[in-house]
């Protein structure tokens, strides 16, 4: 495998702004093998072990499916918002049944166990683009109601094409 000094010295051969398909090569093998060490990794282990607890779980099965069917009516309801007769009844049901899930301890440990992993995805994201360059935008990593440009919410960035 290259190491950091041996790709920068093949870069410097090459006339700038050319990057040489075994650069290319070179750094894909590195990318494969950072995203082998990311699977071997305590916290992909324990994401895919409540996974597996998660989907073997008769009860979360039961759930989910009552929760797809009350999403599916709340999706119809939905259409006409909230002047459907339904509506608030729908979008309750589906709270409700949300919630009930979340309470499940296996649905909670495997979320957690999601964030964690989500969280360290995105710092390896981060600093490779920082390597590069301070000027390379990340996606940012907020929840829902984020407020970056590549979330699709409203952004301060000024540029006017955002949410």
């Amino acid at each position: 495998m290259p190491t950091a000094e041996e790709l920068a010295a093949v870069q410097m051969e090459q006339p700038q702004g050319v990057v040489s398909s075994l650069d290319m090569a070179s750094l894909l093998l590195c990318a494969y093998e950072l995203g082998d060490w990311i699977n071997q990794s305590a916290e992909v282990a324990e994401y895919l072990y409540w996974k597996s607890v998660v989907n073997e779980d008769d009860e979360v099965k039961q759930m989910t499916k009552r929760f797809a069917k009350a999403k599916e009516l709340f999706v119809e309801c939905e259409r006409f918002g909230r002047f459907h007769p339904d509506y608030n009844e729908a979008k309750d049901k589906v709270k409700l049944i949300e919630r009930e899930l979340s309470e499940v301890e296996s649905v909670r440990r495997f979320k957690l166990a999601e964030q964690v992993v989500d969280e360290m995805l995105f710092d390896v994201s981060r600093t490779i683009a920082e390597s590069v360059s301070d000027n390379i935008k990340v996606p940012g990593n907020e929840k829902a109601g984020g407020g970056s440009c590549g979330s699709g919410g409203s952004c301060s960035c000024g540029s006017g094409g955002c949410g």
